[in-house]
């Protein structure tokens, strides 16, 4: 895949092109420039950006069209879906009950939650409202993912109950492992403390003090703006990256019961007030030294509580590995070549999402785009940070750009090496029919695999519309290929008892970079009943 670079002279320019962002109001058509020259360089279809320095708003401003083929194009009021940004939110939600009194961060989550239920019957007695923040739980990576991604039919307190089922990776607390499961059991939480569903307490307790007026926890709100954008990602059959923009289905992502995780959408302007009230430490602007949350919270929410390993980034982008690595509650904090940031990822199929605070320099970016071009997202903001950081220019773009095409050349390297070597010529053991049924998952639920002529098909029945065709791969191995080309292929494999039936189904996602989300290895179907 050939894949742009940005401006080559970029770092000759960017002095003279940032030097017009620093005064409260100022705007730069050369900041502009550069801007939609990263976007071009990937075809990103639209992007927004909010600056606060010193308490003030100096740039929030959208840039590019909502869709591709669309003339609608993007401002500072457009929303975008905010991904794992916001759980910061539902971090400060229950910061905000901690501060009312209804609950204390070291309280016993099922003190408040009867119905919850870890794996490990000690763990369930010992697990923190803290701890459900802080990735140390003992789940592995995105474990329990598929119960709600791309999407699915269950209520929170279905995911609630289904956690018990989800064996842990590691013991308690013995280290970090990123999970957006424990995120919606927190979402939960707010709910029974609280009284109000998690979405009419962050809309009238977040938001509305705020004056957010674009921001949105109910994805119903959000189908009903107009101002949106649409979602769009590469959707190259051989790997999901490579190819050109196409246009998602608008309603793919965590669905409503996955909100608490990473289901808000807001505009730049709304991200620009969210990052004022962090930096002013839970007061909010303009209101008269009004509080969202107290001082000792802000500063509880910020505080590493668990290490986070650091792995050396390749190069060109090694230079920015940070020395220190932790996760607070809702927010990483690490250093950015040796100042200490508190930033956050977010990503929703076809959208992503960046925010970075630097306490010390009283500044906080965003960026949003509509696309999965982490690239040029992560290139501009790092851009921005050299800027106000008083570092020397880079072009973080193209940098950023190099280490995606190796990644992703890598993946499909590795994928056609499969190909290659591990295929057999060999047929399945059975007939199609001997391999259709009812199968279920001790956590994810009930399948269903149908015999259709001589081919066979698949249905994960709690998932709306994730429904594929199985084809033969090798021995009792067969791809699925989804209906919805977005979601993942898998490898289905079928492990046969000794009079030759269907004991066993599991599962791994095709692609070697697949997103985390799609937890296939960590399914085991047995026949239903």
């Amino acid at each position: 895949m050939t894949m742009g670079f940005g401006m080559r002279h970029v770092p000759a320019l960017l002095v003279l092109l940032f030097s017009c962002i620093g005064v409260a109001g100022a705007s730069s058509g050369d900041v502009d420039a550069r801007i939609l020259e990263a976007m071009q360089s990937r075809d990103v279809p639209g992007m927004a950006i909010a600056i606060v320095k010193d308490g003030e708003v100096i740039h929030a401003k959208g840039y590019g069209v909502r869709a591709l083929g669309s003339q609608a194009r993007v401002d500072a009021d457009t929303i975008f879906p905010t991904g794992s940004t916001g759980k910061a939110v539902t971090a400060a939600a229950l910061a905000i009950l901690v501060d009312d009194g209804k609950l204390g961060w070291d309280d016993k989550v099922i003190d408040h939650l009867p119905d919850f239920r870890m794996h490990d019957a000690w763990v369930t007695r010992e697990m923190t409202v803290r701890d459900l923040l802080l990735h140390r739980s003992g789940l592995g990576l995105g474990a329990g993912d598929l119960l709600f991604i791309p999407r699915t039919s269950r209520s929170r307190v279905d995911i609630v109950k289904a956690l018990r089922h989800i064996e842990p990776a590691t013991s308690f607390r013995s280290g970090y492992a990123y999970d957006n499961i424990l995120y919606i059991v927190a979402g939960e939480l707010v709910t029974q403390v609280s009284g109000q569903p998690w979405e009419t307490f962050v809309r009238e307790r977040v938001f509305a003090p705020l004056g957010m007026a674009t921001a949105v926890s109910d994805e119903n709100d959000r189908f009903a703006n107009d101002n949106r954008v649409q979602p769009h990602a590469r959707l190259d059959p051989r790997l999901r990256g490579l190819g050109g923009q196409q246009v998602l289905p608008e309603r793919e992502g965590l669905g409503q019961v996955g909100a608490p995780a990473g289901g808000l959408s807001w505009s730049a302007n709304d991200f620009a007030r969210w990052m004022q009230v962090q930096l002013a430490l839970g007061v909010v602007p303009g209101a008269g030294g009004r509080r969202l949350w107290s001082e000792a919270n802000a500063r509880e929410m910020w505080t590493p509580q668990v290490t986070m390993p650091i792995r050396p980034f390749p190069a060109p982008i090694s230079d920015i590995t940070p020395q220190f690595s932790g996760y607070g509650l809702g927010w990483g904090v690490q250093d950015y070549r040796g100042v200490k940031v508190v930033q956050h990822g977010g990503a929703v199929f076809g959208v992503l999402a960046f925010v970075v605070l630097v306490p010390e320099h009283n500044l906080g970016i965003s960026l949003q785009i509509n696309s999965e071009d982490v690239e040029v997202m992560r290139g501009i903001g790092y851009e921005l940070l050299d800027h106000y950081l008083g570092f020397e220019p880079r072009d973080w773009v193209a940098a950023f750009s190099e280490w995606n095409q190796a990644r992703l050349a890598g993946g499909l390297a590795a994928l056609e090496g499969m190909g290659k070597a591990a295929r057999r010529a060999t047929r399945p053991s059975l007939p199609a029919a001997g391999y259709a049924g009812e199968y279920v998952d001790a956590w994810y639920g009930p399948i269903t695999i149908t015999a259709q002529g001589s081919g066979l098909r698949i249905d994960f029945r709690q998932t709306p519309n994730m429904v594929g065709t199985l084809t033969h791969w090798q021995y009792d191995t067969f791809r699925a290929d989804w209906d919805d080309a977005s979601i993942e292929p898998a490898y289905v494999t079928f492990a046969l008892d000794a009079e030759g039936k269907v004991a066993r189904i599991t599962m791994k996602a095709v692609s070697p970079v697949a997103d985390f989300s799609y937890d296939y290895h960590d399914l085991s179907f047995e026949p239903a009943g």
